[in-house]
């Protein structure tokens, strides 16, 4: 479902692979100068920074939704990110080794008792002095939000939101590498995606603060126990930040089924500051991210359907995007 097409029609490539300074113009109007951008990005002109291949890329999206769309209740307050109760057995093991957030108690079902499946979260709990309660299998399951919580669920503080200066700053060893997501409101989905965001080397997770989802039961345990390790961040509006993104001379490259390049052909993009964003499941990239977009690429499908699961279509690109950086030093 995700091809890399490029909007711009020409200019995009020198002859010998290099980024042509000469931009043609899209949407927007103006340059991109190297390095960090000067000016507003909108439509740019100018040259790419040093090392960059073709025109920035726009929009995109990877549609299907594979969740279940359980676990928003419980999903730990509208205003946070959420995720004060998770579940699975994964997920709460996750949650003890990262220790970023306080644990208050971690409930397992008295049938498991001296299970061995377990035995390791009722050792490193102990180890790090957070109650263990064995309770009635029926009790933990009414108040599981997730379809399966295996037995062992835990309450726990709201996981921490980044800020996202910091995540376009980055840490200074490698350039940044962050993920939009446009509007996902399945947990199961976004609970895959943030996994993929993990093993990638993501830097950091930008989601829309209204109208998607946030980290609940169903998302945590879907990560499995990933929503520790990724720095997440909820934006009051996603265009804006992205084209706050691409002041500080971040590409925004989107995943569209529409596009006309293939997602393979990003080529040195990757490695430079990049936010690869995710259209929601079935819509798409909504109309006003979508301008934000310097390049939109595709996945080439060589079947019958047209399109992957946005989750799917994450792992694919943001590997992609991870197997180029492998040269950076």
């Amino acid at each position: 479902v995700l091809r890399v097409g490029v909007d711009q029609p020409e200019g995009i490539m020198s002859s010998r692979g290099t980024p042509d300074r000469r931009r043609t113009s899209s949407s927007r109007s103006g340059g991109k100068p190297s390095g960090k951008r000067s000016g507003p990005p909108r439509g740019r002109s100018g040259a790419p920074p040093s090392g960059r291949s073709s025109g920035r890329p726009s929009g995109s999206t990877a549609g299907g939704s594979s969740g279940k769309g359980a676990g928003s209740k419980g999903a730990g307050g509208a205003k946070g990110l959420g995720g004060r109760q998770v579940e699975g057995r994964q997920a709460v093991r996750e949650l003890l080794i990262a220790d970023r957030r306080k644990v208050h108690e971690i409930w397992i079902s008295a049938e498991l008792e001296g299970d061995a499946g377990v035995a390791d979260i009722v050792e490193i709990a102990g180890a790090k002095r957070v109650p263990v309660l064995h309770v009635a299998k029926a009790k933990l399951e009414r108040e599981a939000r997730s379809e399966a919580p295996q037995g062992v669920l835990a309450h726990a503080a709201e996981i921490p939101e980044a800020e996202l200066g910091q995540l376009i700053r980055g840490t200074g060893k490698t350039p940044p590498f962050l993920v939009a997501v446009d509007g996902v409101t399945d947990p199961g989905n976004l609970g895959a995606v943030i996994r993929s965001c993990d093993g990638a080397g993501v830097s950091g997770l930008l989601l829309p603060r209204h109208r998607a989802v946030h980290i609940t039961p169903t998302t945590a345990k879907a990560s499995a126990g990933a929503v520790e390790y990724v720095p997440m961040t909820l934006v009051p509006g996603l265009p804006n930040a992205l084209e706050q993104l691409r002041q500080h001379g971040i590409w925004i490259v989107g995943l569209d089924d529409g596009a006309d390049r293939e997602l393979f052909d990003l080529g040195d993009l990757a490695v430079e500051p990049i936010c690869v964003v995710l259209g929601a499941e079935g819509a798409g990239l909504s109309r006003l991210v979508r301008q934000r977009c310097d390049a939109t690429l595709s996945i080439p499908m060589a079947g019958g359907v047209s399109s992957l699961n946005v989750s799917a279509a994450a792992a694919i690109s943001l590997y992609e995007v991870s197997r180029s950086r492998r040269r950076l030093p």
